[in-house]
């Protein structure tokens, strides 16, 4: 579940593999290229964090981020 921390929409992540979090953080870069709107995100081993702010507008969580929070949120529901 997404998470609202200091002005940014969070979210963590957990896998199988390794594989299996490369493959959904390319499906997220995907997206995230369609939608012009980049995520921060790290990853280790089956663990991805994803952190989404709107840089335009003085890094706070805009409709752009809720956007792509639920495109990202259908990605682990198909997946």
């Amino acid at each position: 579940m997404w998470q609202e921390q200091d002005n940014k929409l969070v979210r963590d992540f957990q896998f199988a593999d390794f594989s299996e979090a490369f493959g959904f953080m390319t499906r997220v870069a995907l997206i995230a290229e369609k939608m012009d709107h980049h995520p921060w995100w790290s990853n280790v081993y089956n663990k991805v964090r994803i952190e989404l702010t709107t840089h335009d507008a003085g890094d706070t969580v805009t409709d752009k981020d809720r956007k792509l929070a639920d495109a990202i949120n259908k990605l682990t529901v198909n997946s």
